[in-house]
């Protein structure tokens, strides 16, 4: 397939690029949108404090020491200090916006996988006006490249972060809602044997409102988490009074002594939770940042000082809970159930939005998703996950029965996530960004060495309780490996299978054979808007050689139908896809108009409404157009037919402005017929050679592919999350060997 697209298009969209990003907020609305971001990013890490000090120092175990509760509380400022606030916050001001927050898009949305696609980004992607957009300002893609060989390792790699970021979101519900629950016990010892089952009926109820979505209750989610932290600073400059020598943790020897002193490494993996949920601060432009230094930071240092001196005067009291304090023990206890379920609600919205991306970056199967909110972009309920989230944390709540053991758990799972990060954030430093080597390096042996010390301390907590996690992250990574293998597989017969239009459709020239036709009523021929618009075209499938004795097919006429067929297809080449050539072969037909559409999934949250499509005409066959469809992969794969016959419009009037009027008018008629021509591949595994052990990986070959992977497609087909109704779309059969 040929197509003339005009350069035009791309610097329409360069323009438009450059003027959405000089836009700045500031004054008011950039404090109330950094207060908005509260209770989206900041609950998890907010609500630290119920756990934490009962992570480093069990509540069955002796009252640590003064020296010890100093040490400790300093090891747990300190990490705060040089991880969500140096790590993130500094690093990102010093550097400019997205060094190490964005997958090179300004949206700032994503997670490890977003990084992977930032390094190696789709090969489409560099020729694409949303490319130039983010590229702006830096040296050539071209200039530097990642090493191909990484590419399959970094994506494990990835894949890996990936997974336990979703473990992660099991846990800050587990962990959250239980020490938070398990706080009443303080006041009432009566009810310590029912904390489970409370917890369990709290998740059961944050679970069920899933489908409604949370836009209606987002509102309240900032004034919460606002009112939560200041809670706790409050409470903590009070018990900062009755011991201010806990300013002593503020010197970081208290904490290298500490370890010196007591050789506990494993105490790291319990201040390790102080710091969950600081990778949040892949946070939306810099309101995140500003929130975070001004309020949240130094919010949760207080906190901790503050428990830190109620341990030294009343340990034996308080170590259950370090949170007690008096007659605010119950507004405390209300405002961490509400921040709790706010941070869990966090955590699995943050789980449909990885989903969302892998699902549309073809590393898992395509669930349904249901759209939450009209207004809002990116609010999405997905149903499968939502319940196995629910089951899998409920099984967890029930099974370990203990919060601490709970933690140890969630530790492995953080720490795991952000050396995972750290390592990509690197290499975006070099590959992204074209920053000198020095620099990626230096952030990698300084804040690498960092996740390094609280990664190794969370691993020995793996007979503890941190191989659920693992167990849940490498589940979920063979699961991602398998469906993003096959799926390269199928994507790539997709590719070798498409063919150039003059190789199976031929045209007898232009001739006035339309009312000779008519008179025969053999064939429908509908006029084509030439030149001369008397001129028609008859169309006929190029023959081939038949089942028998190699007896060659006569030219099959092709009637012409009165509808607008959109013709999907899955690789970013030249050539019309599969779904055509089966269209054609079955049913010996041409639509009058109709559209080649690919969809190139970008490696950037969202693509914006005028970026989306860029089109071009297909110059062997009049009255089709080939389409490219550029969404980011937290774009929802929607088709907007209205905004493609605009750009055909548009397309038209600069070639050929005397026809684009009748044209336009025909397109937008035939546009009310519009039908989705569809690939169903019935796959089929190739040998391979292997050596002396090549039957068995053939036999085991096969079972994935077509047992597995063909039973899994079937089960989720590529059309479960259209808006198209079934009844616009047609299945065609497509035999892939793969």
């Amino acid at each position: 397939m040929s197509t003339s697209t005009s350069n035009s298009d791309h610097e329409d969209l360069r323009v438009t690029a450059k003027k959405r990003s000089a836009v700045r907020v500031t004054g008011l609305a950039l404090a109330v949108l950094s207060f908005q971001t509260l209770g989206i990013i900041y609950s998890d890490i907010g609500t630290s404090p119920l756990y934490v000090l009962n992570g480093i120092w069990s509540t069955s175990g002796p009252v640590p020491s003064q020296e010890d509760v100093i040490g400790g509380v300093s090891a747990i400022v300190w990490a705060l200090t040089f991880l969500p606030l140096c790590k993130y916050v500094s690093w990102h001001r010093c550097y400019g916006s997205g060094v190490n927050l964005t997958p090179g898009s300004p949206s700032g949305e994503g997670g490890p996988f977003a990084l992977f696609q930032g390094i190696y980004p789709p090969k489409y992607f560099h020729n694409t006006p949303t490319h130039d957009s983010l590229m702006a300002g830096k040296r050539s893609w071209q200039d530097i490249k990642p090493p191909p060989s990484f590419r399959w390792p970094m994506l494990l790699w990835a894949l890996l972060g990936t997974s336990l970021t979703m473990a992660d979101g099991v846990l800050t519900a587990a962990v959250s809602v239980t020490s938070a629950v398990g706080g009443i016990a303080v006041a009432k010892p009566s009810v310590s044997n029912d904390v489970v089952p409370i917890s369990i009926a709290f998740l059961i109820a944050l679970f069920f409102a899933q489908p409604f979505g949370t836009g209606r209750l987002s509102f309240a989610f900032a004034p919460v988490t606002f009112v939560w932290l200041l809670l706790i600073a409050t409470t903590g400059i009070y018990n900062i009074t009755t011991f201010p020598g806990i300013f002593r943790a503020c010197d970081p020897s208290r904490a290298i002594m500490y370890f010196v002193r007591t050789k506990n490494y494993d105490t790291l993996s319990g201040v390790l939770l102080a710091i969950t949920g600081c990778e949040a601060l892949f946070a939306k432009y810099d309101f995140g940042q500003i929130s975070f230094s001004s309020f949240v930071y130094p919010s949760l240092v207080l906190a901790y000082l503050g428990q830190g001196s109620r341990l030294v005067v009343d340990g034996v009291n308080v170590l259950p809970n370090a949170n007690t304090t008096g007659h605010l023990f119950w507004i405390l206890y209300v405002f961490a159930i509400l921040a709790t379920l706010i941070a869990s609600q966090a955590m699995i919205t943050a789980s449909f939005s990885l989903v969302q991306q892998l699902v549309n970056m073809r590393c898992l199967p395509p669930f349904r998703m249901v759209n939450t909110s009209d207004d809002i972009q990116g609010q999405i309920y997905i149903p499968v996950v939502n319940w196995t989230l629910m089951v899998v944390t409920i099984v967890l709540v029930a099974a370990f029965n203990d919060s601490a053991k709970l933690t140890n758990a969630y530790g492995f799972a953080v720490a795991t996530v952000m050396f995972t990060t750290s390592i990509l954030i690197s290499m975006q430093m070099r590959y992204v960004k074209h920053l000198p080597y020095i620099v990626g390096i230096s952030y990698l042996l300084f804040f690498g060495f960092l996740d390094g010390l609280f990664w190794g301390a969370s691993l020995k907590k793996v007979p503890q309780g941190a191989w659920v996690p693992l167990m849940i992250g490498l589940i979920l990574l063979g699961i991602m490996t398998f469906w993003t293998w096959a799926k390269g597989l199928e994507d790539g017969f997709d590719r070798k299978s498409r063919r150039r239009l003059d190789g199976f459709i031929v045209s007898d020239g232009a001739r006035n054979v339309f009312e000779e036709s008519e008179k025969r009523g053999e064939i429908e021929v509908v006029q084509q808007l030439d030149v001369d618009i008397n001129a028609t075209t008859l169309y006929y499938l190029e023959p081939r050689l038949s089942d028998s004795a190699g007896e060659v097919e006569e030219h099959r006429a092709l009637t012409r139908l009165p509808i607008l067929a959109i013709f999907h297809g899955i690789a970013h080449e030249r050539g019309v896809p599969p779904s055509f050539i089966g269209f054609i072969r079955q049913w010996p037909a041409l639509p009058r108009f109709g559209i080649f559409l690919t969809v190139s999934v970008l490696p950037v949250a969202h693509v914006k409404d005028g970026d989306r499509y860029v089109v071009g005409r297909v110059d062997t066959l009049p009255g089709f157009y080939g389409v490219l469809q550029y969404l980011g992969f937290r774009d929802e794969p929607m088709l907007h037919l209205d905004e493609i016959v605009t750009k055909i419009n548009e397309l038209e009037t600069r070639l050929d402005s005397a026809r684009a009027g009748r044209l336009f008018t025909l397109l937008v008629d035939h546009s009310r017929r519009s039908t989705h021509i569809v690939p169903h591949y019935a796959v089929r595994s190739k040998g391979v050679k292997i050596g002396r052990i090549t039957p068995v990986m053939n036999y085991i070959r096969r079972v994935l592919i077509e047992e597995v992977y063909g039973r899994l497609s079937i089960m989720f087909p590529d059309t479960v999350g259209w808006v198209a109704p079934p009844d616009e779309m047609i299945h065609v059969g497509v035999t892939a060997t793969i």
